[in-house]
């Protein structure tokens, strides 16, 4: 099973010139080199000229996918009163109140893609920091992840609202959906999140901000795009 792999792999990459390429370009080609049984997710890979290190130097932002992630995020939200019931109403698949923030410090508990609180409820969640930092899942204002309309915020992340930031390598790695979607859904899909990190350029960045961006899948193969590609998200 691994020497077949590996040749589907050897065949994929060999489909892919050591070229840079425009997106609309590198779409379909990334399609074309699927060679994996299941639907996988095209991720996008920004290589930015900052220093994470420095938090006036950190880029962070969330976006809506104009055509989603192909997927239904889990979403639970930690609220009281009315808020609980307006969350329900929009969708969210787990609510509740100190009665959650304890399932999840004392079990673990994390069956959820996203977690949204209430300002009021954060000191509770606070408490939470060990099980869902490391998980990506910490509510956020940054992300609007705290927040007052709870409704809203879980319709925008069951909208396909992804969440980007930079890790200690200076990389931005943000899934833009699947690789069955039409080619030009992915790429509409691909220049909103690059257009969003373009925008979240730091006053701090000094020189080449977008050093270079790489579109993969699951098991495909990167293809690198071509630096018209940000610069044309800049002008938008």
């Amino acid at each position: 099973m691994a020497k077949k792999s590996s040749k589907n792999i050897t065949k994929a990459r060999a489909l892919v010139e050591q070229r840079p390429y425009a997106l609309a370009e590198a779409v379909p080609l990334l399609q074309k080199a699927k060679f994996a049984k299941f639907d996988e997710t095209v991720d996008l890979t920004m290589r930015l000229g900052v220093d994470p290190r420095h938090a006036d130097q950190m880029v962070r932002g969330t976006v809506v996918l104009p055509h989603g992630l192909g997927k239904t995020k889990i979403v639970a939200v930690i609220a009281s009163g009315d808020k609980l019931r307006e969350a329900e109403a929009a969708g969210a698949e787990f609510v509740g109140g100190d009665d959650l923030v304890e399932k999840i410090q004392k079990e673990g508990w994390t069956a959820f893609d996203a977690l949204i609180a209430t300002p009021d409820m954060m000191k509770s969640v606070g408490r939470l920091g060990k099980v869902l930092g490391p998980r990506g899942l910490m509510p956020n204002p940054k992300t609007g992840t705290v927040a007052t309309d709870v409704a809203a915020a879980v319709k925008e992340i069951k909208a396909g609202k992804v969440e980007f930031r930079t890790d200690k390598t200076a990389l931005v790695h943000v899934p833009v959906g699947k690789l069955s979607f039409p080619v030009e859904k992915l790429v509409e899909n691909a220049m909103t999140v690059i257009t969003s990190v373009v925008k979240a350029k730091p006053s701090a960045a000094k020189g080449r901000y977008v050093k270079g961006i790489t579109i993969s899948s699951t098991m495909g193969p990167g293809i690198q795009l071509d630096g018209a590609v940000a610069d044309a998200a800049a002008k938008s």
